[in-house]
């Protein structure tokens, strides 16, 4: 009888079966997916996050159906400037989310004279802001306000489509505790008003059969 080399049966006990092997796979995989769903909470919470633009108050900055990219630790590193486009809680309600554009600064004196707004008594250039030659969304006196001295941590906040925002004219100053972020680039936009579904996976099957709908010439821009 031939006998069994100590090699032959290191070799035979060595064999992996065909269940441990599937196994060793799918735990990888397992492995895989955990790690990056890690990731992506960690990106999403702490520095980059997507958000979707439902109303018109930033028009025609930001169009209803643009998809946004929001910087959160921006502000850890640079100051917050007048001029930056911000997504925060809204102050009436923090489950909400509003984006709007910041005009006053803290310790500045913000007045309102019709269609110009004047910081600390100079008038302010605005090329971004519009104004409506019909129906004005009225709520509270948007015309007329001032001057008043923004309080140390706040910000006054303004929708560049002037005549159609519910901003700072209307629920006040802004604690700078509820910015979530700086918006920093479109990077997917769509003309949602004509999309004929409410529901998401209609809504994209629609999308992706009718290319129109992409507005093409957004996608990538930087938001300013």
């Amino acid at each position: 009888m031939q006998k069994t080399t100590v090699q032959e049966k290191e070799a035979t006990s060595a064999k992996v079966t065909p269940d441990a092997l599937r196994k060793s796979v799918l735990r990888e995989y397992a492995e895989a997916l955990i790690i990056a769903v890690l990731l992506a909470l960690v990106i999403r919470t702490f520095v980059v996050q997507a958000f979707k633009i439902p109303s018109g108050s930033m028009l025609p900055t930001l169009q209803i159906g643009d998809h946004i990219l929001v910087n959160k630790f921006i502000y850890y590193l640079t100051p917050l400037t007048r001029g930056d486009i911000i997504v925060f809680k809204f102050p009436q309600d923090e489950t909400r989310d509003f984006i709007k554009r910041v005009i006053g600064l803290p310790g500045e004196t913000l007045e309102i004279r019709g269609r110009q707004v004047l910081i600390n008594g100079v008038p302010l250039s605005e090329p971004y802001a519009v104004y409506s030659d019909g129906p004005i969304a009225r709520s509270g006196d948007r015309e007329h306000l001032g001057p008043l001295v923004i309080p140390v941590g706040k910000l006054f906040m303004m929708g560049d489509n002037r005549d159609h925002s519910m901003d700072s004219r209307v629920w006040g100053f802004l604690d700078e505790h509820k910015i979530k972020g700086k918006s920093f680039m479109v990077y997917f936009s769509i003309r949602s008003e004509d999309i004929p579904y409410t529901s998401i996976p209609f809504s994209v099957v629609y999308v992706l059969t009718h290319p129109s709908m992409i507005r093409w010439g957004r996608l990538g821009t930087i938001v300013q």
